[in-house]
């Protein structure tokens, strides 16, 4: 589907979908418990689904029941069980190490861009510590033997994914357990949303400075009735729009002492000159001159997308540092920023691991390639509010890996989109 949005000023009340990452942990806490659990999440989105989907494949029921989500845990696991990851890259390195703990012979399907992604890493550490992997095909990854404990060791700048994932599997090993973090850790918000469902789930991990200690033989153990956060990650294409527009912004059901580093929306847009005000579960977003400034990317990589359109907004240049990991996404996002914002007229240039943009105030407008990523397709609908002319998004479905009703709330904010199908 292609998308063509005509200019127009963005503005009013907008409810935060539920966290995508929240939801993955709350599933994965709920289908390894003792008892059955109700998520209270009344939006999904194709990664979430992915997640249910592989949890039920490894013997747990989930049902969508209304805006609830209603989970018995696994019993007994099914013989030779596919997990369809889809493009999820977060089902996969979640549940792979959860599938060695409970000694699944499991095969992993993976689409799109999943098969590229890396995940060496964990996968060298599954088979050091008694699993078998091996590709069957190029897109099914095949796991088998049980995993044992011991001492794990994984670089602090990869992906924090890998890290949960075994945070997720380890408990259930029957001995103890130590991750060792390899130099700095980064997106420390992602592990510590780990370590807090963990926490509500009554497993005991102990986080010190360079390594994880993992107690065996825990039990899960979620509350029957839990509720699911709002998004940090996808409110931040309505507060930026707030930045850029002439009307301004409120994003409600935000919690602003959530684990989730996206937060920082709030400090970031504040840093390049916006009026940003908040309650306890709100934040309004105005328009005020803005100015360039320097942004590690370190901790927020999912920021960087719409960041950088607000940085095409403001006068004078912004540079975003530590920033390489972007290129392991659903898109190399460096390179699909960079060419987002070039054919809409920006001053961008992309470097390994940094990008660097020369703010002009507005963008000229154009046709956008997606590159089949959720936050390239609604990054370009926020560009679209200082573009002089129409912006044209290719593969426009793809929000749906993250937002189904994106294109919806954007017209229920003021945008004006014409939906074009495409053969």
């Amino acid at each position: 589907m292609e998308v063509k949005i005509t200019p127009s000023q963005i503005g009013g009340c907008i409810h935060a979908i539920n966290s995508k990452s929240h939801v993955h942990r709350l599933l994965i806490c709920a289908a390894l418990s003792k008892s059955p659990v109700t998520i209270y999440c009344p939006d999904t989105s194709n990664d979430i689904e992915a997640t249910a989907r592989c949890l039920c494949a490894l013997g747990a029921s989930i049902k969508r029941n209304d805006k609830c989500y209603e989970i018995t845990p696994a019993g007994t696991i099914p013989a030779d069980p596919l997990l369809n990851c889809s493009d999820s890259g977060s089902t996969l390195r979640f549940l792979l190490p959860v599938a060695a703990a409970l000694g699944a012979d499991a095969r992993f399907y993976m689409t799109g861009r999943l098969p590229e992604r890396p995940i060496t890493p964990l996968t060298d550490q599954l088979i050091n510590h008694g699993c078998r992997i091996k590709n069957d095909t190029h897109n099914i990854l095949h796991c088998a033997s049980q995993l044992t404990p011991g001492e794990y060791s994984l670089p602090g700048n990869i992906s924090s994914q890998y890290f949960s994932g075994l945070l997720f599997a380890l408990p259930l090993l029957n001995g103890d357990s130590i991750i060792h973090i390899e130099g700095d850790l980064e997106s420390v918000g992602y592990i510590q949303m780990t370590l807090d469902a963990l926490s509500q789930s009554g497993i005991n991990i102990i986080f010190e400075e360079d390594k994880f200690i993992v107690p065996g033989n825990q039990v899960y153990s979620l509350p029957e009735y839990v509720k699911a956060e709002g998004d940090w990650s996808n409110a931040a294409f309505w507060l930026s729009m707030g930045a850029l527009s002439k009307k301004s912004v409120i994003c409600t059901g935000l919690n602003h002492k959530s684990s989730q580093k996206d937060k920082r929306i709030v400090r970031i847009l504040r840093r390049f000159g916006a009026s940003v005000t908040t309650t306890p579960d709100t934040v309004t977003v105005s328009f005020e001159k803005l100015h360039g400034i320097v942004i590690n990317a370190a901790d927020i990589p999912d920021l960087v997308p719409v960041l950088a359109v607000v940085a095409a907004s403001a006068e004078g240049t912004t540079k975003f540092t530590h920033a390489g990991r972007l290129r392991m996404k659903e898109s190399d996002r460096l390179h699909s920023v960079t060419e987002m914002l070039k054919a809409l007229g920006a001053d961008i240039t992309e470097y390994p691991d940094k990008l660097i943009i020369n703010g002009s105030g507005t963008l000229k407008g154009g046709v956008i390639d997606s590159c089949g990523d959720h936050r390239i397709a609604m990054s370009a609908a926020c560009a679209s509010v200082i573009c002089t002319d129409s912006v044209t998004v290719k593969g426009a479905q793809c929000v749906s890996k993250s937002y189904p009703a994106f294109w919806d709330d954007f017209e229920s904010m003021g945008g004006k989109i014409e939906r074009l199908e495409t053969v």
